[in-house]
C-alpha cells in the first residue's frame, strides 16, 4: 500500500516537472513562436493627423542591411487601410548615405510638393522609424541634393526622434522657428507700418501662410503699430493653389472696430501673404463668400495684389 502511494506521487512529480519544463520552453523562445528583433514602422493615418505604427520582426544582423530593409519596410503597403504608406508613390527616395551616424536621405522633386501637416507627418513616420538603428542617431532630408527647408526658405536642419513632439492624443507636432514680416496701421489708420518679427515658434502642423493670418488677427506686438482686423475674427481656412492664397475668413471680419481704412485692412492681409516665397496674389472670403463689397468700397471678388503705395514712408513716421 505505501508502494502504492510512493508510486502515485512520483507520477504526479513528473507530470509537475514535464508541464514546468515546457513552460519555461515557451518563455525562452518568446511564447508566440516570433523571432527577431521588433521595430515599429511608422505610417500616417487617412485623416492626416497623427502617425501609427505596426510591428515587424527582423533576424537581420549586418546594420547595412538591416538599414535597407527598413527602408524597404517605409514603402509596403499596410494591409489596414486607414495607414498611409511614408514611401507612397507620390515621391521617391533617390538615395541615402550613412555617415557618423548621420542618416541623409534624399527625394526627388516632388517631395517639395507635400505641403502643411502631411509633409511634417511623413517627416515624422521615417525619421521615427530610421532613428531605432542603433547607428543611426540623426536624420536629415535632402531634395535633388539640396537640404530640405520649410514654407519660408529655412533649411529644416537634422532630426531626431524628439523632433517630434508627441501629445496625450499621439498627435505629432514640429515646432519650428520663422521670421515674419507683417503689415499693420499706423496711428492715423491710412497706412501700412511694417513688423519685423523674429525667431516665433510655430507648430509646423499648421501652414505659414495661415500662421500669418492668426497672426495679423492677434494684432502687433509693437507700441507705435495698431491693429487692422477684428480680433473677433476667426480663421477658418487658408490655402494656396498656383501662386494665389485664399483666406477664408468668420463674419466678424466685416465688422471693424478700429479706425482703419478698408484699404489698410485688405493690404495688411495681402502685403503679409506676398511676403512668403509661394504666394504672388490673396483671394479673401467671408465665411467662403466673395461676392461681397468690404466697408461697400472693396469687392471681395477680386484678386488682390502686393501694393507698395500703402506702404507709410520712413519720412512720415
Amino acid at each position: 500500500m505505501v508502494t502504492d502511494r510512493k508510486k502515485k506521487k512520483f507520477f504526479e512529480l513528473g507530470i509537475l516537472l514535464a508541464g514546468m519544463l515546457v513552460l519555461l520552453c515557451a518563455c525562452g523562445s518568446g511564447g508566440n513562436g516570433e523571432k527577431g528583433i521588433a521595430y515599429q514602422i511608422y505610417y500616417v493615418n487617412s485623416e492626416e493627423t497623427k502617425i501609427v505604427f505596426r510591428e515587424y520582426r527582423s533576424e537581420t544582423t549586418d546594420e547595412d542591411l538591416l538599414l535597407e530593409e527598413l527602408l524597404e519596410q517605409l514603402a509596403v503597403i499596410s494591409e489596414r487601410l486607414e495607414y498611409e504608406t511614408p514611401l507612397a508613390k507620390e515621391f521617391t527616395l533617390t538615395g541615402h548615405t550613412l555617415d557618423n551616424g548621420l542618416l541623409t536621405l534624399d527625394f526627388d522633386e516632388r517631395y517639395r510638393d507635400l505641403r502643411g501637416t502631411r509633409e511634417v507627418l511623413v517627416r515624422a513616420s521615417i525619421v521615427r522609424t530610421m532613428i531605432q538603428l542603433k547607428q543611426v542617431e540623426r536624420v536629415a532630408f535632402t531634395v535633388k541634393g539640396e537640404q530640405l527647408v520649410n514654407q519660408a526658405g529655412k533649411a529644416i536642419g537634422v532630426m531626431n526622434a524628439e523632433s517630434f513632439i508627441e501629445n496625450a492624443g499621439n498627435e505629432i507636432n514640429a515646432y519650428e522657428k520663422v521670421d515674419l514680416r507683417l503689415y499693420f496701421a499706423n496711428e492715423s489708420g491710412d497706412y501700412l507700418v511694417e513688423e519685423n518679427r523674429r525667431n516665433v515658434v510655430y507648430n509646423s502642423n499648421i501652414s505659414l501662410e495661415k500662421l500669418v493670418v492668426e497672426k495679423l488677427v492677434e494684432g502687433p506686438m509693437e507700441t507705435d503699430v495698431y491693429p487692422t482686423i477684428n480680433s473677433s475674427t476667426k480663421v477658418l481656412s487658408v490655402t494656396v493653389k498656383d501662386g494665389i492664397c485664399y483666406v477664408n475668413l468668420s463674419s466678424e471680419f466685416l465688422n471693424q472696430p478700429y479706425n482703419v481704412t478698408s484699404d489698410v485692412t485688405i493690404y495688411s492681409i495681402t502685403n503679409s501673404l506676398v511676403e512668403l516665397s509661394n504666394v504672388n496674389k490673396v483671394q479673401i472670403s467671408v465665411e467662403g463668400n466673395t461676392n461681397i463689397s468690404y466697408r461697400e468700397r472693396l469687392s471681395l471678388n477680386n484678386v488682390f495684389e502686393r501694393n507698395l503705395d500703402m506702404l507709410e514712408s520712413t519720412g512720415t513716421r
